[in-house]
């Protein structure tokens, strides 16, 4: 399974990849692929931290929102986690979750991960 070796490393990547990038300024349709992104992957340790979903469904989540940012995201992943890292400061956790009810199923709609 393809999926779960880039889910592995889109984590490693969130985690250890340094932010050291030029800057890159994300509009439209790619700043929205970004903030789906973002809401998939902090729901998904979110989640998982709090006991309510396994492994196996966060590793899911995580690879829906690493496909998001590498098909419908364009720069260096250097930039793309620079760029999700502003994200993250600019939504709670709180404001974020409700985002993922509000959002999911659009996100999936407008970016198409197959």
């Amino acid at each position: 399974m393809k999926l779960l070796p880039r889910c592995f490393a889109f984590y490693f990547f969130l985690a250890a990849a340094p932010a050291l990038a030029d800057a890159k300024k994300y509009e439209g349709q790619e700043a929205a692929a970004l903030r789906c992104a973002h809401i998939m992957a902090l729901t998904a340790v979110a989640l998982s931290d709090a006991g309510g979903i396994g492994e196996a469904e966060k590793e899911v989540m995580l690879g829906i929102s690493f496909l998001i940012l590498d098909g419908h995201v364009s720069g260096t992943w250097a930039q793309k986690k620079a760029a999700l890292e502003i994200v993250r400061d600019r939504r709670g956790v709180t404001d974020t979750l409700q985002d993922f009810e509000r959002y999911a199923e659009q996100c999936l709609r407008d970016f198409p991960i197959n």
